[in-house]
């Protein structure tokens, strides 16, 4: 499967990973930063492979390096060492226009612009290719914004007028205004109410499914975690110390998964996997 953007100088030939071939795939990476004092090494060595239509959720403590490791996917920093692949691409060799093809990110406080609507904020990154007519770019952007559960009337609004609901599906629609196959999701129910947060985790629920979306993504909410995930990964000592369903998670040996799930809060968010048996 492949689709093409229209009007680049160069046509940008999106492929999907063939059969089992993984959406994304790191090994051997290695963040570090330096200080005036120390380097400072976030991840060593770490591995992760995620397949096409997954929902794969990473966990980890404070300063795991989880949303370094989303813009890494994303390209927007780079690693030490090590490599990234996005549909079987390196993300370094991905143009800005190629990466915005290919993955949409849903930053954790929604990133909207405040001095543009709604609508203008949706159509940003398509209105940003210079290559369709505006009218084109108004109809993509209110199928889009419609699509994430907004009515028409929402369009002109400011950023300011927006419940936090309201935010995180403007922002939803913008991170898929280009029709990515991977999405990108930091921390999405953070700072909602729990029925704007059972809304949009349905909503995601729905999109993964009829867009035949892969997602990405970090949250510390275990009922989130539980209700989306096909697969967990576990971000502890530097790397990857574990992936699986949750019951398989669950069950490895460590420290931090003790304490993440099977504290009170966790006991109580795992009712949840007898809810949702294809968590299990």
């Amino acid at each position: 499967m492949a689709s093409t953007l229209p009007g680049d100088d160069e046509e940008v030939a999106i492929e999907l990973p063939a059969g089992g071939a993984p959406m994304v795939e790191i090994r051997g990476l290695w963040s570090a930063f330096d200080t005036p004092e120390r380097r400072i090494v976030i991840h060593r060595n770490l591995d992760l492979t995620v397949q096409r239509g997954e929902v794969l959720s990473i966990v980890g403590g404070s300063g795991s390096g989880k949303t370094v490791l989303l813009r890494q996917i994303l390209g927007l920093e780079t690693p030490a060492q090590g490599e990234v692949k996005v549909l079987g691409q390196p993300v370094g060799s991905l143009s800005a226009r190629g990466a915005a093809s290919r993955i949409g990110m849903l930053f954790q406080h929604g990133a909207l612009f405040s001095a543009f609507s709604v609508l203008e904020n949706i159509a940003f990154p398509l209105r940003e290719l210079k290559t369709l007519p505006p009218k084109l770019v108004r109809e993509a952007a209110m199928v889009k914004l419609q699509m994430v559960g907004l009515k028409p009337a929402d369009a002109t609004k400011m950023p300011a007028e927006l419940s936090g609901g309201m935010i995180k599906r403007a922002a939803l629609a913008r991170a898929l205004i280009m029709d990515p196959p991977l999405l990108l999701l930091d921390e999405p129910t953070a700072g909602l109410d729990p029925d704007s947060s059972d809304g949009f985790v349905s909503l995601l629920r729905s999109l993964h499914r009829d867009l035949e979306l892969t997602v990405i993504m970090v949250t510390h909410d275990l009922d989130t975690l539980f209700e989306l995930s096909t697969r967990i990964a576990v971000l502890a000592d530097q790397r990857v110390i574990v992936s699986g369903t949750p019951r398989e998670v669950i069950g490895f040996q460590h420290p931090f998964i003790h304490d993440f799930f099977l504290g009170e809060r966790g006991q109580r968010a795992m009712e949840l996997l007898r809810e949702y048996p294809f968590a299990i």
